[in-house]
């Protein structure tokens, strides 16, 4: 799959904004100045990376049409929660920023809903069976596990955040290892890409030049560089930054830390799309994916 710089920044920078909300809204946040700030950064990172996301669309002004297909689209379903959580935890935010008041059961529900749309846009890809790599109950767990362990790096809980960390680490590596073989596992070829049997090859390619199935799903990432790019993953998005909480309780340590992360997370996202093989390509002659 092509992956689009916009859809990167999305799932990126709404997964760590929505993973901070969520520990804010669990009583992490402060009251007056220090909660500005805490949750301005948060909603920078939810709102920014929706706004993002648009990009990526043919027509932008029509994304408003996306919240009327709730019943059937989970693209629809991520918009309706997103709304619902940034509108619970703005009302939570005025309250312990303003007034000093932590409005814990509206936290707790801010917080549930934060963490279930992050839950709602992995499902946009683990339900899409025309993309084996993504067609797994893994997908959501590594989602997830993006958001609290950047929640957690943010809202300075040095433990758990190392916790988040080594797991996300060992959820990256089970993705990789199983999303490899998963594309010949299903059973995706030539033969049942067209219904014909026998040895199946490629005459004539089914355009003279490139097209939308072309760019969006056709895009291949060399082994090599796909090899490096995953050391290169676990060390920022995991290994690094959780050595570095372990080197000691340091507040100053905590930006350093998730800046890290979220580069790593950033690699890690393009090879989520880089390295995912959509089952139209093998009318363009590629055997696997």
């Amino acid at each position: 799959m092509h992956p689009a710089p916009s859809v990167i920044i999305f799932t990126v920078l709404s997964g760590a904004g929505f993973g901070y909300l969520a520990f804010l809204g669990l009583g992490l946040a402060a009251t007056g100045w220090l909660a500005f700030w805490q949750f301005a950064l948060a909603f920078a990172m939810a709102v920014g990376g929706l706004v993002s996301s648009t990009f990526h669309l043919g027509n932008p002004q029509r994304a408003l049409l996306a919240f009327t297909q709730w019943r059937t689209s989970w693209l629809s379903r991520e918009g309706w929660a997103a709304v619902a959580s940034l509108l619970l935890m703005a009302a939570y935010a005025i309250g312990a920023i303003f007034f000093a008041k932590v409005l814990r059961p509206l936290g707790l529900a801010g917080a549930t809903i934060s963490i279930g749309t992050v839950f709602i846009t992995s499902m946009i890809y683990a339900q899409m069976k025309t993309v084996p790599r993504w067609n797994s109950w893994l997908t959501p767990v590594y989602f997830i596990a993006c958001a609290l362990s950047a929640g957690s790096l943010l809202s300075g809980l040095r433990g758990p955040a190392c916790l988040f960390l080594v797991a996300l680490g060992v959820v990256q590596i089970i993705c990789w290892m199983s999303g490899d073989g998963r594309f010949a596992n299903r059973g995706h070829d030539m033969n049942s890409a067209t219904g014909l049997s026998g040895r199946i090859r490629l005459f004539e390619s089914p355009h003279s030049g490139t097209n939308y199935l072309m760019q969006e799903f056709g895009f291949e990432v060399a082994r090599r560089h796909a090899a490096k790019l995953r050391v290169i993953c676990i060390a920022l998005i995991s290994a690094i930054p959780a050595l570095i909480l372990l080197a000691g309780n340091y507040p100053a340590l905590t930006g350093p830390a998730f800046v890290l992360h979220l580069t790593g997370t950033f690699v890690s996202r393009w090879l989520f799309f880089a390295e995912a093989g959509h089952v139209v390509q093998l009318f363009y002659g590629r055997q696997t994916a």
